[in-house]
């Protein structure tokens, strides 16, 4: 099975920028969309062989996410339990027969880390969130999750630790969820390699590959032994996020 994430930043933009070649050409099982930016009706979604599922925002041209699954799911969920963090459309669960599959665009903690205590609740409440999720189905969890890890997650660690993505505080989130019963599974597969998913617009970033990975493909622990692959297609622009890809033999 081949799954995509890929943060377009605009989705009406990126279908200027070869986004419709992209999603043909990968064939995807399920193909999942961060910040869409756009609401129900602005654009026709439909793609022939898919069903889709759509979670905008309440404000218009911002966050959002979006996906495409030629299964249908027995089950879409919106935000998290009691409907909890949807007002920004970041996240949408497609529950399957053996597992649930969880699209997130996790909120950005911004200059100065002035959003940084809402983006702590939400990994809080996402952490017990899929945790829930988990203790019912094995997950697949994917998206933006707005955080470099570790230092080889980024080309200047030293210069951004205190820098919204690799604050101390968001990077202890993310290790608290991975000890809660999760992989990352690029870095699982490839410890020690440095291969970036996001790069800034300015100062020629992506030619230089000053980047990031912030872009992930996480399991349950109980799908270890399943996974295929799990790589980042650096080379397709259309975006400043590069779509990345998982193989898992489900």
């Amino acid at each position: 099975m081949r799954l995509v994430s890929w943060n377009v930043n605009g989705l009406r933009a990126c279908l200027n920028k070869g986004f419709d070649e992209y999603f043909n050409k990968m064939d995807a099982e399920i193909f999942a969309i961060q910040e869409v930016k756009l609401q129900s009706g602005q654009i026709d979604l439909a793609r022939d062989g898919y069903y889709y599922y759509l979670n905008s925002a309440i404000k218009k041209g911002y966050s959002g996410t979006l996906v495409y699954t030629k299964i249908k799911p027995l089950k879409v969920t919106y935000g998290m339990t009691n409907n909890k963090h949807n007002d920004e459309g970041r996240l949408i669960t497609l529950e399957f027969d053996h597992f649930f599959f969880v699209n997130i665009y996790s909120p950005n903690s911004q200059d100065a880390l002035k959003r940084l205590p809402y983006r702590m609740s939400f990994e809080d409440d996402l952490r017990d969130y899929l945790t829930t999720l988990k203790s019912l189905k094995e997950v697949i969890v994917c998206g933006d999750l707005n955080v470099a890890h570790d230092a080889i997650d980024l080309t200047n660690p030293k210069e951004n630790i205190y820098n919204p993505g690799f604050s101390y505080e968001e990077r202890l989130k993310f290790s608290t969820l991975l000890a809660s019963g999760f992989i990352d599974t690029f870095r699982f597969l490839y410890p020690d390699k440095v291969m970036y998913s996001w790069w800034s617009y300015r100062f020629f970033a992506r030619e230089k590959n000053i980047g990031w990975r912030i872009d992930y493909f996480l399991v349950s622990t109980g799908l270890k032994n399943k996974l295929i692959d799990s790589y980042i297609m650096g080379h397709i622009f259309g975006s400043d996020h590069a779509p990345i890809v998982l193989e898992i033999a489900l």
